[in-house]
Formats: C-alpha cells, sequence, structure tokens
C-alpha cells in the first residue's frame, strides 16, 4: 500500500490491516497477505470507502514505478455520519 501511495506510510497501513479497515471479498486482510494482481480490495479511511483492483504488484520499488499505475480505482463513497437517536 505504501507503493501504491494508496497509504502515507507503512505503520498506517498495518495499523489499518490490524483493525480490519481493508477487506477482500468482505473478509478483513491479515497483515501478511500477499496481495496478487486482480485482486478487489475495500479500503476505509477516516471518512471514506475507496474500492480498488490490484493492477500490478511490483518486487520492489524503483523509478520506473509509477504509483497510479499499481491499481484502479473502482468505488469510492462517502462514509455515512452514524445519528444518534
Amino acid at each position: 500500500m505504501k507503493v501504491s501511495r494508496l497509504s502515507k506510510r507503512r505503520s498506517e497501513a498495518h495499523e489499518a490491516l490490524e483493525h480490519g479497515r481493508i477487506t477482500k471479498d468482505g473478509k478483513p486482510v491479515k497483515p501478511g497477505y500477499q496481495v496478487k494482481a486482480g485482486d478487489v480490495l475495500e479500503i476505509h479511511y477516516a471518512t471514506r470507502f475507496v474500492t480498488v483492483r490490484v493492477k500490478d504488484v511490483p518486487l520492489r520499488m524503483t523509478p520506473s514505478v509509477k504509483p497510479a499505475e499499481l491499481y484502479e480505482i473502482l468505488d469510492q463513497r462517502r462514509d455515512e455520519p452514524l445519528e444518534w437517536i
């Protein structure tokens, strides 16, 4: 997630994984999961949900890797605030 810039820091991505804020097929992704090309992930940020399809997973970050080419955004929506009764 850090290489693709879907997360600012590796620690932030790890925390999101530990708290179940990144899902695949409706199930939380574990920190050790090996992301593959074709995976569809839903990421819950503080105020929005973003669904992406992974296009490529580079072995390492090099100058030729363009982060925006690593994934495709399928859906974005705002997180609905909870209404208290």
